[in-house]
């Protein structure tokens, strides 16, 4: 390929207070249309704009997570623009002075590279109404629920070069805002979604292409698949000797391609001024201190205790952490099953298997972290081995009880008694005579390969319950004779 990739993201994230950013109306999704608004989202005359605190503390507290210079005055401005959506005429925004300023994020690569990417600024801003198309009979409907959402929009530099590493910046975006607690994280709600900004360079080149924007991605499959459809449509236009417009496009994941919405406006069109309803937003430096001091344990650190504390691998450690739910959930695990790589397995493994088949997320999950860590104790003192293990586990997943439930009431447990193991093999190699003579004639490293047979009978005769730790040894000793 013959351009660079340049791409830039802004990420609204909706933050979870209980009510809007300006007004007492309460917050929440799928709320009947019209019934969650305020006077001042309305735009009435004569109402005027309160700033919510607890979005102002949740904004400075990403703007630690990410290293940022936290903006001790920060101004509320109106950015004018005319949509049915949009009542007062104009969105309050933050435009020159941000509550959040420079910072830089650190994202691990597939091939487990680190990269950096600069953050420009996040801005405390209100979410616009929702214009509803169906079930109208020609018509547009207004639903007014969203409108002074509190949204923080997050800025990067334009520093990503793939949709690889940006799927993996907006998942740590994901990862903090939702280890802070500042958003829920649910991109299939919109409460949280992504901007595309995209230009392609001819490689080496400083200057950079023509960019367009693709609005309102929601989710990270998404974001990957129209960035390569983008990337694909400006690099034709520009082989074929054409030029890209700027302009705001539309992902359509249907038919995998990006459609044309509006020329994309500048910042002068929108006619930024400050808010005259809104004073400058001063903080002190104590205010800035003790909300640093309120930070939870953030997902790139998690991974480093993972690491230096339950001795995990690099990447074992950085899928727990991805997730507070799942590192939450692993860590119960482990404290019952006093294991933490064997707990890493499960939790990566048969766990996330059927939470992904069922689509249910790991708080959801119909195996608590007691219980798998009790099953997991169960393989641990040798009550049951690793195959029996996952029978018990969908047994469960199935709702019939806990582990010890189902292994008493099943009758699972593995056989231990060396002395009945042996009987047992004697038993197998008695009525296998031809296939023992062949073992005792052949070759040491045939040999090796010649047990499985014999392992296969014994796991058969015992429905599985012999200990594979002890039927080995055992084996080995009788078929040497």
């Amino acid at each position: 390929m013959n351009w660079e990739i340049v791409i830039g993201l802004e990420i609204h994230a909706q933050l979870s207070t209980k009510s809007k950013l300006f007004s007492g109306a309460a917050v929440g999704f799928g709320a009947e249309p019209n019934t969650q608004t305020a006077l001042v989202d309305l735009g009435m005359p004569g109402s005027l704009p309160v700033l919510n605190k607890e979005a102002l503390r949740m904004a400075v507290m990403f703007g630690h997570a990410v290293n940022a210079e936290i903006g001790m005055k920060s101004v509320f401005a109106r950015k004018n623009y005319f949509y049915p959506d949009l009542p007062k005429g104009y969105q309050t925004s933050q435009m020159d002075d941000p509550i959040v300023g420079v910072g830089h994020l650190d994202i691990t690569l597939e091939d487990g590279t680190v990269k950096r990417v600069g953050i420009t600024r996040a801005h405390l801003e209100e979410d616009a109404g929702k214009s509803l198309h169906e079930d109208f009979h020609g018509m547009t409907g207004i639903d007014l629920n969203r409108s002074s959402t509190p949204l923080l929009e997050i800025v990067s530099e334009p520093d990503i070069r793939s949709a690889k590493e940006a799927v993996a910046y907006v998942k740590m975006i994901h990862s903090i805002v939702t280890y802070l607690g500042i958003c829920d994280g649910n991109m299939a709600e919109g409460s949280m979604r992504c901007d595309v900004n995209i230009s392609l360079r001819p490689k080496g080149q400083q200057e950079y292409g023509t960019r367009t924007e693709i609005k309102n991605v929601n989710s990270f499959r998404f974001i990957e698949k129209a960035i390569h459809t983008e990337v694909e449509r400006q690099a034709d236009i520009l082989e074929d000797g054409g030029r890209i417009i700027q302009e705001t496009r539309l992902y359509d994941p249907e038919k995998d391609e990006t459609r044309s919405m509006r020329s994309k406006e500048d910042a002068n069109d929108y006619r930024y001024f400050p808010c005259p309803d809104l004073l400058p937003v001063i903080l002190t430096q104590e205010y800035v201190d003790a909300i640093r001091a309120t930070l939870p344990e953030l997902p790139a650190q998690k991974a480093q205790r993972f690491m230096s504390e339950y001795k995990l691998s690099e990447y074992d450690a950085n899928v727990l952490s991805s997730s507070r739910d799942m590192a939450n959930y692993f860590e119960v695990v482990t404290q019952a099953a006093k294991n933490p790589k064997l707990s890493a397995n499960w939790v990566m493994g048969e766990l996330s298997k059927l939470l992904n088949q069922n689509q249910i997320d790991i708080i959801d999950a119909p195996v608590s972290a007691e219980n798998l860590g009790l099953l997991l104790q169960r393989i641990e003192d040798n009550t049951i081995n690793g195959k029996t293990a996952k029978d018990v586990f969908q047994a469960i997943w199935d709702g019939e009880g806990t582990a010890d439930e189902i292994i008493e009431n099943k009758g699972l447990k593995q056989v231990t008694d060396t002395k009945a193991i042996e009987e047992m093999i004697q038993t197998i190699l008695d009525a296998n005579q031809a296939q023992v003579d062949q073992y005792r004639a052949a070759e040491p490293d045939k040999q090796k390969k010649m047990t499985g047979f014999f392992v296969g009978q014994v796991m058969k005769a015992s429905q599985g319950k012999a200990n594979p730790s002890l039927v080995n040894p055992i084996l080995i000793k009788l078929l040497k004779g």
